[in-house]
C-alpha cells in the first residue's frame, strides 16, 4: 500500500471516529432527558456582549415539569425583588413578567417553542426533534458539549451550547440574535422532585399591563 494510501485511509478513520464522537456527544442530552420528568435548579446568569464585555449579572431558579411546563424566575444582581423577571409557561400559554416595566406579556406556548431554550428541557422529544438541529461538538473545560439550532429563523435565539458533566447539565451558552451571549451555571439541581401545581399558575399583579390574550 502506498504512503499516500496510507494518509487517506487514515484520514477516512478519523473521519468516522469524529463522527462517531460527534454522534456519541449529541446523545448525551437525549440520555439526560430519559426519564427526566421534573426538575428544580438555581443557576446564575452573565450576559455578555460580542466584545465579550459583561453586561449583566444575576441569579434565580428553574423549575420544569414535563411536558411543557416551566417557571423561571430571575433576578439581576443590582436589582431587588421588585426587578425579578418571570417567564412561566402553563401547558397553554407563555406569560413573561417584568416587574421594572409594569408589563406582562402572554403569548400562545405553541407559537413559542423556539423562543426560549427552556424548551430544550422541557419540552416532548418530538418537539424537540422538529424545532432544533442537534449536533456533538468536542469536549472542551471538561465537559461534553451538544450544540443546539433552532430551525425557525424567527426563533430569539440563534444557538445554544449544553455542557454536561457525566449526568449532570451544568452549563448553557445561548446566543441571541443581538450578538450577545447569556451564560448559564446551574447548582443544587433535583431531578424528578415532587412539585406543586402552583409553580406553574401565573397571576397578573396589581397595576401591570398585560399585552396579548391567554388561550383558556
Amino acid at each position: 500500500m502506498s504512503l499516500r494510501s496510507c494518509l487517506l485511509m487514515s484520514l477516512g478513520l478519523a473521519a468516522l471516529a469524529g463522527s462517531s464522537v460527534r454522534a456519541d456527544t449529541a446523545n448525551a442530552l437525549q440520555q439526560y432527558l430519559n426519564g427526566l420528568h421534573s426538575l428544580r435548579t438555581e443557576f446564575t446568569q452573565t450576559v455578555t456582549d460580542a466584545k465579550g464585555q459583561e453586561l449583566e449579572h444575576g441569579s434565580g431558579v428553574l423549575v420544569i415539569e414535563r411536558p411543557d411546563r416551566f417557571r423561571w424566575a430571575y433576578t439581576p444582581q443590582s436589582g431587588d425583588a421588585t426587578s425579578t423577571q418571570l417567564l412561566v409557561a402553563d401547558g397553554k400559554n407563555l406569560w413573561f413578567l417584568d416587574q421594572d416595566l409594569a408589563q406582562a406579556t402572554v403569548k400562545p406556548q405553541s407559537e413559542a417553542l423556539s423562543a426560549t431554550p427552556v424548551v430544550l428541557l422541557s419540552g416532548t422529544d418530538e418537539e424537540l426533534r422538529s424545532a432544533f438541529s442537534i449536533d456533538g461538538a468536542p469536549p472542551r473545560d471538561g465537559l461534553q458539549w451538544v450544540v443546539v439550532t433552532p430551525r425557525s429563523a424567527s426563533a430569539e435565539f440563534s444557538r445554544a451550547q449544553l455542557g454536561f458533566q457525566g449526568p449532570q447539565l451544568l452549563t448553557m451558552l445561548v446566543d441571541d440574535r443581538l450578538g450577545q451571549t447569556v451564560r448559564l451555571s446551574f447548582s443544587n439541581s433535583e431531578r424528578n422532585p415532587a412539585l406543586h401545581g402552583s409553580n406553574f399558575q401565573f397571576t397578573l399583579p396589581k397595576g401591570v399591563d398585560l399585552i396579548g390574550t391567554p388561550r383558556t
